[in-house]
C-alpha cells in the first residue's frame, strides 16, 4: 500500500480552496484532504510549498501533440506521445481526436486506441472521431472528398468500439446523419456531439431529443447566431442538455463572444474548454502535413495555404490563463472549465474533475504564474518541470 501527502500548497478541490491542508493519495486515489497538523507521524510528505494543487485538466478534443497527429499510422506509440506532450501542460485525461479520414485510417486509429486502453496508457480516456459524417458547407480544414453520410456499418462499428473505451465520442452533422442513427449511437453509449454543420436551431434541438449531448467548438464550423435563425449556436446556448466545447486561444473566438456565450448558456449543462490542439504542442515545429496539405504555424495560428484555421496551437494551462486573465473569469471557474465540466460532459465526473475522497489522484501543481510545476496521473508524477 503506497501513501503520500502533498503539503504546503493551496488546494482547490473543484469547489473550494483549502489552506493549511494536505492532499492524501493512496493507491492511485485521493484518500482525503486533511489539516497538515493532523498528518500521522511517519507519513511520507512531499513539500509542495509555493504552489496550487488543482484537479487535472481534461481535454475532449486533441488532434495531436509532441510532433504526432492521430491518424491511421500513429499506433499506440503515437497515442502515448500525444498524452505525454499534453501532460507537460497539466492535462491528465484526454481524447485523441481523429479528423475526417478514410475508413481504413479510421479503423487503424480505433484499433490503436483499443490497444492503448488495454495497456492503460496514462492520460488516455478514449477517442473522439471528428467526422467523417459532417457538412461539406462547414468542413473547415476537413477534406471534403472524405466527408460522407453515415451508413449502418459505420454505426455498428462505433457501437462495437465503445465497449473498449471509457469514452467514445463522435462529432457529426445532421446533414449526414439521421435522428434514428443518433438514437442508436446514444443507446450504445457513444457520446454524440453536433458540429461542422449549417443546421437550423429547430433541427439541432430535435437531434438533442434523439440523443446528442454535446456541441463541438462553439462558433467555429457552424453558421453565426442569427436573430431570425439562431442555428447550432442558438441551440447550444438554449438547450440545458447540451455540453458545449469552446476553443479559448484568442484566435478562434473573440473574448467578447466568449463572455456573451457564458452569460447566455442555459444549464445544467455548461460550456467547457477544449484545445483542438495539433501536433505542434510541445515542439518548435513551423509546419506539418494534414491529409496531404501543409499546415502553417505562425503567431499562435495554424492555417492552410488559403488562411483557413486548421486546429489550434494552444495547451490547456495556457487556455486556463487566457480564460482567467483575458476573458476575466475567476480562477476557480477557469479551472472548472478545464477539468470538472469536461468530465461531467462525458459522464466521468464521478471519479475525475474533482479532488475528493475516492476520486482518481489526477492533479496538477501550478505556480502563481499559472505554469505547470508537476502533473500527476493515478497518484504518480508523470511530469516534473524541475527535471526538464
Amino acid at each position: 500500500m503506497t501513501s503520500l501527502a502533498l503539503a504546503g500548497a493551496r488546494i482547490f478541490d473543484g469547489d473550494v480552496w483549502h489552506d493549511g491542508h494536505a492532499l492524501l493519495i493512496e493507491n492511485g486515489k485521493v484518500s482525503g484532504i486533511v489539516a497538515e497538523s493532523a498528518l500521522a507521524p511517519g507519513q511520507a510528505v512531499r513539500n509542495a510549498s509555493g504552489t496550487m494543487i488543482v484537479p487535472g485538466f481534461i481535454d475532449l478534443q486533441v488532434n495531436g501533440g509532441g510532433g504526432i497527429m492521430l491518424d491511421g499510422n500513429s499506433g499506440v506509440a503515437g497515442i502515448e506521445a500525444i498524452c505525454r506532450a499534453h501532460a507537460m501542460f497539466g492535462t491528465t485525461g484526454l481524447l485523441p481526436t481523429l479528423i475526417t479520414d478514410t475508413p481504413e485510417a479510421t479503423a487503424a486509429a480505433v484499433a490503436a486506441g483499443i490497444e492503448a486502453a488495454r495497456i492503460g496508457v496514462p492520460g488516455f480516456l478514449g477517442l473522439h472521431l471528428e467526422g467523417p459524417h459532417l457538412s461539406t458547407a462547414r468542413k473547415g480544414a476537413h477534406d471534403p472528398a472524405l466527408i460522407r453520410p453515415m451508413r449502418d456499418a459505420d454505426l455498428a462499428k462505433l457501437v462495437a468500439a465503445r465497449r473498449h473505451f471509457q469514452v467514445l465520442m463522435t462529432t457529426l452533422a445532421p446533414e449526414n446523419v439521421t435522428p434514428e442513427q443518433v438514437s442508436k449511437l446514444a443507446a450504445g453509449g457513444v457520446k454524440v456531439s453536433l458540429g461542422h454543420s449549417d443546421t437550423d436551431c429547430k433541427t439541432a434541438l430535435a437531434y438533442v431529443q434523439a440523443g446528442a449531448s454535446l456541441v463541438t467548438h462553439l462558433f467555429n464550423a457552424m453558421s453565426p447566431l442569427g436573430h431570425r435563425e439562431p442555428g447550432l449556436v442558438g441551440a447550444a446556448l438554449e438547450s440545458g442538455a447540451l455540453w458545449v466545447g469552446l476553443i479559448a486561444d484568442g484566435v478562434h473566438v473573440d473574448p467578447v463572444a466568449i463572455r456573451a456565450a457564458l452569460k447566455a448558456k442555459t444549464g445544467p449543462a455548461r460550456i467547457f474548454a477544449v484545445t483542438d490542439a495539433m501536433s505542434t504542442i510541445g515542439t518548435d515545429m513551423a509546419s506539418f502535413t494534414l491529409n496531404g496539405r501543409t499546415i502553417h504555424r505562425q503567431d499562435g495560428r495554424l492555417t492552410l495555404d488559403d488562411g483557413t484555421l486548421a486546429g489550434a496551437d494552444i495547451d490547456m494551462v495556457s487556455t486556463v490563463a487566457y480564460l482567467h486573465r483575458t476573458v476575466g473569469l475567476s480562477l476557480d471557474e477557469a479551472l472548472r472549465m478545464a477539468s470538472l465540466y469536461p468530465a461531467e460532459a462525458v459522464g466521468i465526473g464521478g471519479f475525475k474533475g474533482r479532488l475528493g475522497t475516492g476520486k482518481d489522484a489526477d492533479f496538477v501543481e501550478l505556480t502563481d504564474a499559472l505554469t505547470v510545476a508537476s502533473t500527476w496521473i493515478g497518484g504518480e508524477a508523470v511530469h516534473e518541470a524541475s527535471s526538464d
